[in-house]
């Protein structure tokens, strides 16, 4: 039977993500707008973005914490171009994303690089990561439903430095800085906040690298973070490289004083956590689904990705799975209860249920008798036209 129960807030994108829980047009009446950014007001409020996402996780005190243009994609190709080429590389790909790195690395810079790629749902090997080589990775795949199992594969004593894309991971995950040499991120992702900006957060020894070694090659001015050989310190204080949207800037704030009142990081991830936990029971007691990641070590709490596993429609042609789970996502579209919950482009057919700590765990339990329902539906819909 069709459930009675709906989720009462449907979204469950895994970006832009869901608003933080009670979020309302009214958390940006203090909006800094129609002034410049680069006045008094304007950089203490991108400032306050920089401290207050300091604290919240745990960043130390050494570290630079900068704003920077295009979301996550374009600080991790500000990292790429402007750090890369002092070492040879090891890039390590088990979604979408990390392939784009990659590609970048080994096809745009050239670089001596090696690609250490694992299928969808698993995580490459990472005791084959040679440490004396610069190291590319994403802590968590967004597109495939993996996060790396802990962080004791990453050097102390390393000699090049570790790059993470830890977008879909900061706010839901904790990262362990003294491992991380460079850790970029959106705002758009755990803390459901609005598209465009990107983080980038620095460690001594990257800093150390800008200015010992600049890049071989000519760099865009919105890559540039030196200047005459030393940092641009001002970067990292709130004088962003372009022009950032403030609308944008005040719901950044909005979402991490609202992870400061519910009690920073350990709740930010215990929300998280709690809705893989009931995706997990959810799926140990329905046989026609599984997890996309096999290894519950490496299942991430944010981009929960699954797979249909029911016999008879593992049996059917790849395309009729594929239009089996299409189906099921529009189904659930149509009937209000669960928007952009479809798996990514270039992964296995299936379903992405975001479970960052904006979604409330009362509405991914809500969600799921739902799934149950719209396979059945679909599936009996099926195998009759079949």
């Amino acid at each position: 039977m069709k459930p009675s129960v709906r989720p009462a807030v449907p979204t469950f994108s895994s970006g832009p993500c869901a608003k933080r829980p009670g979020w309302s047009l009214s958390a940006l009446d203090d909006a800094f707008l129609g002034r410049s950014h680069r006045s008094k007001t304007g950089k203490a409020k991108l400032a306050e973005v920089i401290e207050r996402t300091r604290a919240v996780l745990g960043i130390p005190a050494d570290y630079r914490i900068g704003i920077v243009p295009a979301s996550d994609t374009g600080a991790v190709e500000m990292a790429l171009w402007s750090l890369l080429g002092t070492r040879p590389v090891d890039v390590l790909v088990w979604e979408s994303f990390g392939k784009e790195w990659a590609t970048d690395i080994t096809k745009q810079l050239a670089l001596d690089a090696r690609v250490l790629e694992a299928p969808y749902g698993q995580v490459a090997d990472l005791n084959a990561v040679d440490w004396s080589r610069d190291v590319v990775f994403a802590w968590n795949g967004t597109t495939s439903g993996v996060r790396v199992p802990g962080a004791d594969w990453i050097a102390d004593d390393r000699q090049g430095l570790s790059i993470c894309d830890a977008t879909s991971a900061a706010f839901a995950m904790d990262l362990p800085w003294h491992k991380l040499d460079v850790v970029t991120w959106s705002w758009q992702k755990v803390l459901g906040g609005e598209a465009a900006h990107g983080m980038l957060v620095l460690s001594p020894r990257a800093v150390e690298r800008l200015e010992s070694a600049p890049p071989p090659r000519p760099l865009p001015k919105i890559f540039r973070m030196t200047k005459g050989g030393k940092l641009i310190e001002g970067i990292f204080k709130g004088e962003t490289i372009n022009t950032p949207s403030m609308l944008a800037v005040e719901d950044a704030i909005d979402g991490l004083q609202w992870a400061e009142s519910i009690g920073g990081l350990p709740a930010l991830i215990a929300r998280s956590e709690a809705n893989l936990k009931t995706v997990a029971d959810w799926v140990a007691t329905s046989p026609w689904i599984s997890f996309l990641a096999t290894d519950p070590a490496v299942r991430s709490c944010t981009a929960i990705c699954l797979v249909i596993s029911d016999p008879a429609v593992t049996a059917l042609p790849a395309a009729t799975q594929e239009e089996i789970a299409k189906k099921i996502v529009s189904l659930l579209d149509r009937e209000g209860v669960a928007y952009d919950i479809g798996s990514y482009r270039d992964a296995p057919a299936g379903f992405r249920l975001w479970g960052g700590a904006t979604v409330e765990t009362a509405d991914i339990a809500a969600l799921l008798p739902w799934l149950d329902w719209a396979f059945a539906t679909v599936k009996a819909e099926v195998l009759a036209a079949a």
